[in-house]
């Protein structure tokens, strides 16, 4: 039996900004980067209790448990619907890698068919008693804190978030974080902020809220209108690390921060295509594609940058070509233009 986990305030103390677990794009490099940027937790890419249960010591499980020096501890979230591989698989990851797990998120809310088909993600929210009995064997095999994160429902004729809440607290979840929409919305429509707000008025554990929040005016707009303890940045995160630190001005001073300079999203974009290189292996150069765009969304130049990045296959070339886009900007005269809103070709 471990000893009492650590209290799930002290990693999540009121009115934090973290960022949220996203497949495929939330690897250890971008993570290290969001939490200098601010965020006061992250979390590592949904990873599978089954794959760790049959191939512990894989490239990728190793690579999905691979932390940055910045971030430790960090949040691993898990997802499976096998009570038994869940709980032997945390104790596992909180036995391999010791200080550098804060904690243990059960992912109850990934909306993707090919794991809802297998009863786990967002499915799990259509059978509470198997996801309480998931939280509590997980609860008592690890010595950190066990949270979960959840939808709103399964879609618009099932919005249980609140008695779902109610129903993890009891299992022993320390945490609760909610996503505003529900699986059949995917990321679709406007995430509801209300149902939010009802489950951290029905439970007594610190609730995260999920959903829509892409700058800091929307994180403080949510801390305020829902209550919650902590708001969760993913997609809004998506080549803007900056909002972390933007937030945190906002929450903290009441200071509204310029947005990055073109050349300064530019520079960070090498630095995170670097840090991606040395992390993964040439061959993330095409993992990294999607965060230039990212980055780069709105700018001078943009869509003829993006066109070449998708045939850049070496690192080098990549930093070639970035390189080359910020003797663009400074030509251009468009290193200190903060508004991004165009995009030319």
């Amino acid at each position: 039996m471990p000893a009492p986990a650590p209290d799930i305030r002290t990693l999540l103390p009121p009115r934090s900004v973290v960022l949220g677990p996203m497949a495929g794009v939330t690897e250890a490099p971008f993570r290290g980067i969001c939490k200098r940027m601010g965020a006061t937790l992250t979390y590592t890419e949904m990873i599978s209790a089954k794959g760790l249960h049959y191939n512990p010591d894989s490239r990728v499980s190793r690579e999905l448990l691979t932390f940055d020096p910045a971030e430790a501890p960090c949040g691993v979230q898990l997802f499976g619907s096998d009570p038994a591989i869940m709980a032997d698989r945390a104790a596992w990851v909180c036995a391999e890698y010791g200080d550098d797990v804060a904690l243990i998120d059960i992912n109850m809310g990934c909306p993707v068919t090919k794991v809802v088909s297998n009863g786990e993600g967002s499915a799990l929210m259509r059978t509470p008693e198997l996801a309480a009995e998931i939280v509590s064997r997980v609860a008592a095999a690890v010595p950190v804190p066990v949270t979960a994160k959840f939808r709103a429902g399964w879609d618009a004729d099932e919005i249980n978030a609140v008695e779902f809440a109610k129903t993890m607290e009891a299992a022993g979840a320390a945490a609760l974080c909610v996503h505003g929409r529900t699986r059949k919305q995917f990321y679709q429509g406007a995430a509801d902020w209300d149902v939010i707000a009802a489950v951290k008025t029905a439970v007594d554990v610190p609730v995260i809220g999920s959903g829509d929040v892409f700058s800091a005016t929307d994180a403080a707009a949510m801390l305020e209108r829902t209550g919650v303890d902590a708001v969760m940045v993913a997609r809004g995160a998506q080549g803007d690390p900056w909002i972390f630190r933007e937030a945190r001005a906002l929450l903290d001073r009441g200071e509204t921060l310029p947005p990055p300079t073109p050349l300064e999203r530019v520079e960070m974009a090498r630095e995170h295509a670097r840090a991606l290189v040395a992390f993964a292996g040439e061959h993330a150069v095409t993992r990294m594609r999607k965060h230039i765009g990212w980055y780069i969304v709105g700018m001078p130049g943009a869509r003829h940058v993006r066109e070449r990045v998708n045939h850049v296959t070496t690192s080098a070339e990549l930093d070639s070509l970035l390189g080359e886009y910020e003797g663009y900007l400074q030509h251009t005269g468009s290193t200190d233009d903060a508004d991004t809103s165009h995009d030319e070709a």
